[in-house]
């Protein structure tokens, strides 16, 4: 499937080429937030290169329907599913361990597993805070930690993270959501040099709004001002962010940003966010204004 307004030109992929090894066909990917949406196709499409795919999700009703799903697209793909909270450290050691002492090391891992609550800070309890932060950094730290130590003795592997337009600028109504992705950014750009050595690659991506379960229940709690900021993007297809994203990964490349608006911004956030600040100002004071002549 194509997406919604992709641009007419070559994506491109921001960031320079810190290329390992190209992973050996048959060897574990893990897929974290496997069970839907961009993982669920990132782990579809590292079957369809041979991999034997491990899907980690809480919900094991849907990671069934997912491994079900790979394997009528992919007959020979071996796909396995695994629940999984990833907030719990311990249980994505045990894990990871476990996968490692059945198949061998990662050569990759997909941080995949996130959630999107928005709301405005004077208005959502700490608990909301807690979660995102919870499921979107501090998930994909635990997995990255229990996994980066096999891919290093075993040579090298390739570390996915997704981020979010959200990690780049500061942006109404996503205040419990944008620090976590902010601070999986900041992971990444840490282990982009700290593992390089170890033939470690890692990758980040920052995808468009995706057709996905999670876009969905963010858009009934989305603010009208951060509607209004966050609008005219369009929205991609999970397929075709995730063919993105692997293929950046398998390039070497640090940052992927699918569709050209993204990467406009990946590439020039630092410059524009004073110019994303004033607009979300001008928008915000437009909904207050339309409130109070209601």
């Amino acid at each position: 499937m194509q997406p919604d307004r992709e641009p007419t030109r070559s994506t491109r992929d921001i960031g320079s080429r810190d290329r390992p090894a190209d992973p050996v066909a048959g060897s574990l990917a893990i897929v974290s937030g496997g069970s839907s949406g961009i993982g669920l196709a990132c782990a579809a499409q590292l079957a369809g290169m041979g991999h034997r795919v491990a899907l980690l999700a809480r919900d094991e009703a849907r990671l069934a329907r997912a491994v079900e799903a790979i394997q009528g697209d992919h007959p020979a793909a071996q796909v396995s599913g695994h629940a999984l909270d990833v907030r719990d450290a311990a249980a994505c050691a045990a894990a990871v361990e476990a996968l490692v002492g059945r198949y061998g090391p990662p050569a990759w891992l997909v941080n995949s597993a996130g959630i999107a609550e928005p709301g405005l800070f004077l208005e959502q309890p700490l608990a909301a805070h807690e979660a995102q932060l919870a499921t979107n950094y501090l998930g994909s730290l635990y997995l990255s930690h229990a996994a980066a130590p096999h891919m290093a003795a075993a040579g090298g592997g390739r570390l996915v993270f997704i981020s979010s337009g959200a990690g780049l600028f500061g942006i109404y109504g996503y205040s419990a959501y944008a620090p976590s992705k902010f601070a999986v950014r900041g992971l990444a750009e840490v282990l982009r040099v700290e593992l390089a050595p170890h033939g470690i690659g890692v990758t980040i991506a920052y995808p468009p709004d995706t057709r996905t379960p999670q876009l969905e229940a963010e858009q009934r709690t989305k603010p009208e001002a951060t509607r209004r900021i966050t609008a005219g993007g369009g929205e991609w297809e999970a397929v075709a962010v995730a063919q993105k994203v692997l293929a950046g990964a398998l390039a070497g490349r640090f940052a992927v940003s699918p569709g050209l608006p993204t990467a406009f911004a990946t590439l020039f956030h630092s410059l524009i966010s004073p110019l994303l600040r004033a607009r979300q100002r001008r928008l915000v004071a437009a909904v207050a204004s339309q409130r109070a002549k209601d």
